[in-house]
């Protein structure tokens, strides 16, 4: 049976090759883009605080509840910026093909 920490860092390449992909596309709203990195910070903030509380406390980072939240917020700021960039481009795409500015 694989361990979950394994798992975890083999997750790591198919998300690389999905930000490689909406990179290199120029489909992705750029605010949306940079949640998704976002992404990457917010793992690149836990496996070091996972350590630390692992260390330092002897418990896991979801024991300590400081630890925990501060890297968890990094996660809750990419999610919002996932939401606003999707949102502004929803609203543009909507405002692009409103009935003032088609062509009759």
């Amino acid at each position: 049976m694989i361990s979950k920490d394994a798992l975890f860092a083999i997750s790591l390449f198919p998300y690389l090759g999905f930000l490689w992909f909406i990179s290199s596309s120029k489909l992705m709203p750029r605010l949306a883009l940079y949640g998704f990195y976002g992404t990457l910070v917010f793992v690149g903030i836990t496996i070091p605080a996972g350590i630390y509380a692992k260390v330092h406390y002897k418990e896991a980072l979801a024991n300590v509840d400081w630890l925990h939240g501060g890297a968890e917020l990094f996660l809750t700021l990419s999610n919002i910026l996932i939401v606003l960039g999707f949102w502004k481009a929803v609203k543009q795409l909507k405002a692009k093909n409103s009935p003032e500015n088609t062509q009759a």
